[in-house]
């Protein structure tokens, strides 16, 4: 069963940077790409960007292109997204989840329940 604990989100100011955490379990984790998604307060799920199983590829959306940036530890099972620039509409919680079949994330069985991340203004 998959198993994914996102961690490190909190409050932070406009223009400031964060840290977060994913920690993964229940798979084999260096064989996946791995995937960041947020959702607001009343909005739907937004894809944020993704990483090879190595770690030497990834890809990001538009709004995440520039400011974040996602990484991982295979040795660790630990996925991470450093986050700069933050505004307050980045405010959101934060999911990591695994890519088992095309849009696999947005399937709650392969996604964590998130750390929130809030932007004050």
């Amino acid at each position: 069963e998959v198993h994914l604990v996102e961690s490190g989100g909190k409050l932070v100011q406009n223009g400031g940077s964060l840290k977060i955490s994913c920690v993964a379990s229940g798979f084999t984790f260096s064989d996946h790409w791995m995937h960041w998604v947020r959702q607001a307060p009343r909005k739907g799920l937004e894809w944020l960007g993704t990483i090879s199983e190595n770690g030497e590829t990834t890809r990001y959306d538009a709004i995440a292109r520039g400011r974040f940036i996602t990484s991982r530890d295979n040795d660790k099972n630990t996925l991470y997204l450093h986050m700069t620039n933050l505004k307050p509409e980045d405010t959101a919680t934060y999911s990591c989840a695994v890519d088992v079949f095309s849009g696999s994330y947005l399937d709650s069985r392969f996604r964590g329940q998130g750390t929130k991340v809030i932007v004050s203004s």
